[in-house]
Formats: structure tokens, sequence, C-alpha cells
């Protein structure tokens, strides 16, 4: 069954429609199509803590358009939700009427312990840890998100206003960096093994990349140098190098140091890059509230 799902985040706008399906207890998707626009909304909040006009009106043309082919793609359902970007808007209500005025969509503005939450519950990446416990780590544009998983019971999570976007205008407080180490602390105590899952584009490219094709993955000691190798070249020779987009050239590199941070200050040593984000999660939960619903008409019927 198709479903569709709407992450606006601090560095871009992303549209995903995914075919879900239960196996075996267990939710799977698979990508029909992904369609990503970098407006950038993160660019205006971090620094003057409102959206412009202009990335405003190229907010709704984008949405418009994904209204477009959610009509054209007919999904069983379909949502929209907002992160750190929109989240910290000073003139966050008068875009959100606007929004929904222009093109129909409710957004649903999230903070961002309910975002890792979403990512963390999201069970097709079952098939890949080895440990009872993981955390899952999101880094975005504006905010990273850890989450802490053992079994299937959540332990703990937490967001903090540590992300690419931020790192790049140097507007991440050092304060911030201290709360996430302390955070980290009590998983560097405990001995017993640990998964590792990240989320977001930057990781999956530098797994791609540097780490392990076969297991997606990557340990410390490559991350560490894929860090100082993207670094060593300017962002328009990343872009001739790697074939990168600019929106990726430029944040790549932070996010590798926040990546490599929390691995630091965690102890681990490995990290998954399954290819997953808030947008598989959102879908996942439509999914899995469609199923309820046709349980409790069945029941009715019944």
């Amino acid at each position: 069954m198709i479903f569709a799902a709407i992450d606006i985040g601090s560095n871009a706008a992303r549209l995903l429609f995914a075919n879900v399906f239960d196996k075996k207890g267990k939710i799977k998707s698979e990508k029909a199509t992904l369609v990503r626009i970098p407006i950038r909304l993160g660019l205006d909040v971090f620094n003057n803590h409102k959206i412009t006009e202009e990335r405003q009106e190229y907010l709704i043309k984008t949405l418009q358009a994904f209204k477009l082919l959610i009509d054209v793609y007919q999904p069983i359902d379909y949502t929209a939700c907002a992160t750190a970007a929109i989240r910290e808007a000073n003139n966050k209500d008068i875009i959100l009427e606007n929004v929904k005025e222009q093109t129909g969509f409710s957004i649903n503005v999230i903070d961002g312990i309910e975002e890792a939450k979403i990512i963390s519950k999201y069970n097709d990446v079952s098939h890949l840890l080895i440990h009872p416990r993981s955390i899952y780590i999101d880094v975005g544009g504006g905010s990273t998100e850890i989450t802490e998983i053992e079994g299937s019971r959540f332990v703990r999570s937490e967001s903090f206003k540590i992300g690419t976007i931020r790192a790049l205008h140097d507007s991440i407080e050092k304060d911030e960096w201290k709360r996430m180490k302390k955070w980290l602390k009590d998983i560097k105590k405990a001995e017993e093994p640990i998964n590792c899952i990240g989320s977001g584009g930057n990781i999956n490219k530098i797994v791609k990349l540097y780490g392990s094709k076969i297991d997606h993955n990557i340990d410390f000691t490559t991350l560490i140098y894929a860090y100082d190798h993207l670094r060593s070249y300017t962002v328009e020779q990343r872009m001739k190098k790697f074939g990168f987009r600019p929106d990726r050239a430029d944040v790549i590199v932070p996010a590798a140091k926040i990546y490599a941070k929390v691995m630091e200050w965690s102890g681990i040593n490995n990290i998954i890059a399954p290819k997953i984000g808030l947008a598989d999660g959102l879908v996942a939960d439509l999914y899995k509230q469609h199923k309820k619903n046709a349980q409790v008409l069945l029941g009715v019927d019944q």
C-alpha cells in the first residue's frame, strides 16, 4: 500500500512515496519515489529568527508541487511535518496559515523528542541489529536527535540544537555541546555493546564513500579519516570530486563532525547507516494507523 510523507527540515523539504507492508510482524517499506528540494529554511531562522517572504514563497511553491504529485500518486494517506526551522521561527504561525490557505496542507510542527521517537520506532532496520540496546542518531540542519532503545522498549530521547546549518553559521552554543556530552556519558559508562544507527543523507553519503558497502556501516577511525579528508577540499572541490549537490557539499563536513562527537562521547565504535529518516517513520506510522482502523472496522462488522 502506498503512503506519502512530507518532511520540512532546516536544510530541505522531502516528499516520500513508499509501499508499506507487514512481513512477519515487522513493518517494511520500499521507496517508490523521493523528491528533495533544498529550501534551506534554517539559513533564515538560525540567523534572523524568522523566515523571509522570499523563502516562504519558495516553500509554498514547493508544497504546491508536492500536492500535485500526491494528487497523481493517490496514496492511501499522507502527512506533513516540520521540524527545527519552522519550530523556531518567530513568524511560524503566519507561515502555517499561508501554507494551509495556498496548498491545503495542515503542517504538524513536531518537537525534537517526537522527531526522535518517530525515527526510532521505524523497525525496518531490525535485521541489522545484533545487540539488545541501540541508539538512533539523526543529524539535521537545525538539531540532532538521539534516542536510546532496549529491544522494542523506549528508554530515553533528547534533542540538541546542534545541526549542520547552525554549524555553517557558527551558531551552536558551547553549552549545547557540553549538554550533549553529559547526556551521552551514561551510554559510555555501560560497558555492554550497543547498536548505533545513523539517519540522514549525510551519513548515508559518508558510509557510501568511505564505509562498508556490504554492511552499510563505518567505524570511528574511518569516520575521522572521512571528516579530515572531506574538509581538506573546498565546497567547490567537493562538488567536482564527489559529485555532491551544492547543498550537500557544504553540510557534509559539519555532519561528519557531529556524528564523530556522538560516537566519541558515547564510546561507540561503529555506526550503521540504513538509509532511513523522518519520512520513513512517518509513513510507517500512517500504515499502523490504517491497519488499526481496518481492524476496528472488521470488529464492528463482526
